[in-house]
């Protein structure tokens, strides 16, 4: 279940174009290198010719946390961003698979997880969101993405009632 408040990276489908320099901006931001592998967010394509990117939604009941054996996962308070303490994580994966976005990465160097946090270290926000060259990624919360869905539909009525 997607969280309540806290704010994560949203894809507009329509204005992805499957570019992956969001993968590029993450992990040359997160690791100094450009190799997506590294990326904690993913472009993926939905048949036969959507593209989006996915990144942590931060779960209101986030099955990552709850999957940890070693507990070395859990929720900032401050803006509810997973954390993950290096010294506890072993690299299990079952984070990974108990992620149901398949928002989690395991570093194959450190065997850490690796999970989204909103460049919270960032004063300009998430690097992915900057260097998208089509605006497609941006900040909001799932209250705002309900709002703007519901805004939609109104439109669309309204449209063919004319």
């Amino acid at each position: 279940m997607a969280n309540i408040g806290y704010q994560h990276i949203v894809c507009d489908p329509v204005e992805c174009i499957g570019c992956r320099l969001c993968e590029y901006a993450c992990s040359a931001t997160k690791h100094g290198r450009f190799d997506g592998t590294l990326s904690r967010i993913r472009v993926v394509r939905i048949e036969p010719i959507t593209m989006t990117a996915i990144s942590c939604r931060l779960c209101e009941d986030a099955p990552c946390i709850l999957a940890c054996p070693v507990k070395a996962l859990s929720r900032s308070e401050e803006n509810g961003i997973i954390l993950v303490d290096e010294d506890l994580c072993d690299g299990c994966g079952w984070c990974v698979e108990a992620c149901e976005f398949g928002a989690i990465v395991l570093n194959p160097a450190t065997n850490n997880a690796e999970i989204c946090d909103l460049c919270s270290d960032l004063p300009e926000g998430p690097a992915c969101v900057r260097f998208c060259p089509r605006d497609a990624l941006s900040i909001a919360t799932p209250e705002v993405l309900r709002q703007q869905a519901r805004r939609d539909v109104v439109a669309r009525l309204l449209e063919e009632l004319e």
